[in-house]
C-alpha cells in the first residue's frame, strides 16, 4: 500500500513542481523578475520556518557546519538558482524552462565526479554528460533555425539557473552539519529571500512600484510560495527519507511534461519538435548517468509491489 501512496505523492509533487514553471510565467506579466522570487520566498520561508519549528528538534542553525550548509544552499540552491530561473524564463516557454532545469541531476553528476575525491566517471556516464550538453543545445535552438544572441541569452539563464542548483548540491555532500534537513531548507528559503531582495534592490525596474497588484499576481505568488514550495517541499521530505535521491531526481523529468501541458492550457503555449528531441536526449543523458541505481531501484520495487500483491 505504501508503494502506491508514495506513487501517488510522487504525480503530486510532479504536478506541483511542473506547473510552478507556469505560475512564474504567468506572474511575470504583473512582477518584477527578481522581486517575484523574493517575495516567493519570502512567505515560504516563514510557512516553512515554522513546520521546521514544529516537525523537528533540529531546526536551528548551531554549528558551522549548519550555517555552512543554510548559507550555501541559500546562495546557490535559492538566491542565484531563482534569480537567473525568473529573469531567463521572460524570454522562453514553461516547458523549455522546465526541460532546462531538468539538466541539474546530469550538471549535479558532473560537479560531483570534478570535487568531489572519490567520485568517477566511466565511459558511458561520460556519454550521459554528453547528451545532457547537446540536448541543452536542441532546446535552445530556435525553431526558426536562425540563433541570434538574443536567441540565447533567455535559454542560458535558465541553464545557469540549472548549473548553480547542480553545484550548490555537490558543495552541500562537502558539508558537516547536524541540523535537520527541514530546519536547513526553511533557513535557506528566508536567507535566500534576504539575498534576492538586495538584489532586487540593486536592479533598475525592480522597484516594489513596477509591481501590479493584479489577482493574477496574487494568486502566483501565493501558488509558488504555498503549494509548489511549502506543501511541495513538505512532500519532497517523506519522498526522499523512504525513496531516496534516484527516485526524487525522476520528478526533474515528469515536471517539463506537466510544465508544457499546464502551459498549453492555460498560457496557449507550444513546443518545438526540436524542443521535444531535445529534451528525450536529455532523459537518455540521465539513464546513461543513473542506470545502475535506477536498475536497483527498478528490482526494489518490483519486490514491494510484489510482496504487497
Amino acid at each position: 500500500m505504501s508503494a502506491y501512496r508514495d506513487g501517488g505523492l510522487f504525480v503530486v509533487l510532479s504536478v506541483l513542481w511542473g506547473s510552478s514553471f507556469v505560475a512564474i510565467k504567468a506572474g511575470l506579466e504583473h512582477i518584477p523578475p527578481v522581486l517575484f522570487a523574493s517575495l516567493r520566498y519570502d512567505i515560504a520561508g516563514v510557512c516553512l520556518l515554522c513546520y521546521a519549528a514544529f516537525a523537528t528538534d533540529r531546526w536551528l542553525p548551531r554549528s558551522r557546519g549548519d550555517w555552512t550548509e543554510v548559507l550555501v544552499a541559500a546562495v546557490l540552491v535559492i538566491a542565484v538558482y531563482n534569480t537567473f530561473l525568473f529573469v531567463g524564463e521572460q524570454g522562453v516557454t514553461s516547458g523549455v524552462a522546465a526541460i532546462l532545469v531538468a539538466t541539474s541531476p546530469i550538471l549535479t553528476t558532473g560537479f560531483s565526479r570534478l570535487l568531489l575525491p572519490d567520485s568517477r566517471l566511466t565511459p558511458v556516464g561520460l556519454l550521459g554528460l554528453a547528451c545532457g550538453f547537446v540536448g541543452v543545445v536542441l532546446v535552445a535552438v530556435p525553431g526558426s533555425g536562425a540563433i541570434t544572441v538574443e536567441d540565447i541569452v533567455a535559454p542560458g539563464l535558465v541553464f545557469l539557473a540549472a548549473m548553480s542548483v547542480a553545484l550548490g548540491s555537490v558543495l552541500l555532500e562537502r558539508t558537516e552539519s547536524s541540523i535537520g534537513t527541514e530546519g536547513a531548507v526553511a533557513w535557506s528559503f528566508v536567507l535566500g529571500a534576504v539575498v534576492m531582495h538586495a538584489t532586487s534592490g540593486a536592479i533598475p525596474g525592480e522597484s516594489v512600484t513596477d509591481l501590479t497588484i493584479t489577482t493574477e499576481a496574487i494568486i502566483a505568488v501565493g501558488y509558488l510560495a504555498v503549494l509548489a514550495s511549502v506543501v511541495g517541499y513538505v512532500i519532497y521530505f517523506g519522498l526522499l527519507e523512504r525513496l531516496g535521491a534516484v527516485d526524487i531526481n525522476l520528478v526533474s523529468y515528469a515536471a517539463p511534461v506537466v510544465a508544457t501541458v499546464v502551459g498549453w492550457l492555460l498560457l496557449g503555449e507550444t513546443l518545438e519538435p526540436l524542443t521535444v528531441v531535445g529534451f528525450c536526449v536529455i532523459a537518455v543523458g540521465f539513464v546513461l548517468l543513473k542506470r545502475r541505481a535506477l536498475a536497483e531501484r527498478s528490482r526494489t520495487l518490483r519486490q514491494t509491489l510484489a510482496g504487497s500483491s
